[in-house]
């Protein structure tokens, strides 16, 4: 890798003035370094471009450019697109980590139209201690980079704030899909497993140095699964390795999941799965909170879904292990797992 190309760090406030003069002028391609949520962390090249077709694209869909509070990492490619964004519309942004809360930092906001970014743990975080109604005054509040209950959306709404679900990867500069609708100028189809393509202006450049079937004939194959609902939008159904073979019988861990979170006395909960002599795969419910295994057992069958995916195992914790950017650590439960 070049030495232009380099994967953002810094202080916020010293990147905000690196890229007041790039989103204006134009400049060496970005690089953002992924999760590893799946694997290995790659280098994503994102060109001036592609950024900047992003973030109008987005401020088209929001009703407008507007003032963003920076409440992610820098290091990601939400908490740089609120930069580029804010910086676009010609407002500073406002970072939570300069006011003593989050209700604090959204008061110093004074743009005509404000905007945040969060992740679901952290739009869960407030749900639980009470305080999903101090972002009711934001016009827009995105939330991506990981699945998110219906049941956590529905509560935000409820208390009056604007959630607009988003789906994307550094790959995409971000949020490409906005409540199952394709941005502007992005396209969606779907390889014959169901694997989500993506194509668009909001596209990488490719993976470091190399530029080599990162995009193919204008394509990104991501490493999602989906399909169309009734009303033509994009249902993402989880990660292709998310669908896991346990004794013969292919259970879905997203929709594990998500009936695990709705369990009383569960606070936060993850499906995992390990490798075992009997099963093939065995899967586990992480969970944080309260829980017996019969009762996570019963749970699934009253959601509707098959006995055979219940899981086999619960493994309690005090917290989910979290990656900087706040998507779980895969990797870390199931190490945690298998132990």
């Amino acid at each position: 890798m070049s030495a232009s190309l380099r994967p953002v760090a810094g202080e916020p406030t010293v990147l905000i003035d690196l890229l007041r003069p790039w989103v204006s002028d134009g400049g060496e391609p970005l690089v953002i370094r992924t999760s590893g949520s799946g694997g290995r962390p790659k280098d994503v090249v994102l060109s001036h471009a592609a950024m900047l077709a992003s973030a109008t694209a987005t401020h088209q869909r929001l009703g407008g450019p507007g003032q963003w509070l920076l409440a992610v990492p820098v290091t990601g490619v939400a908490g740089l697109q609120v930069l580029v964004r804010s910086i676009l519309a010609g407002e500073e942004p406002v970072l939570v980590s300069e006011h003593a809360s989050l209700t604090a930092a959204l008061a110093a906001m004074t743009g005509a139209r404000q905007y945040a970014s969060l992740v679901p743990t952290q739009l869960h975080r407030l749900a639980a201690a009470g305080d999903l109604a101090v972002l009711a005054g934001l016009d827009a509040l995105l939330v991506g980079g990981a699945s998110v209950s219906p049941a956590l959306i529905a509560q935000a709404r409820e208390a009056g704030v604007n959630v607009v679900r988003t789906y994307g990867m550094s790959e995409t500069c971000g949020g490409c899909v906005y409540d199952g609708v394709p941005l502007d100028g992005v396209r969606i189809r779907f390889a014959h497993d169901r694997q989500i393509l993506l194509s668009g202006p909001m596209l990488f450049d490719g993976y470091g140095d190399s530029r080599e079937d990162a995009v193919v004939d204008g394509w990104f194959a991501t490493a999602d699964l989906g399909e169309l609902d009734d009303d033509g939008r994009l249902r993402v159904l989880g990660r292709n390795d998310d669908v896991v073979i346990s004794g013969g019988v292919n259970v879905s861990l997203p929709a594990v999941t998500e009936v695990l979170r709705a369990i009383p006395g569960i606070r936060d909960a993850f499906a995992v799965a390990v490798d075992d002599a009997e099963w093939g795969q065995r899967v586990i419910a992480c969970v944080v909170g309260e829980a017996s295994l019969d009762a996570v057992r019963d749970a699934v069958e009253a959601a509707g879904l098959p006995r055979t995916w219940a899981p086999r195992q619960l493994l309690e914790l005090d917290e989910l292990p979290l990656l900087d950017g706040g998507k779980v650590d895969r990797l870390m439960l199931r190490r945690l797992a298998s132990g």
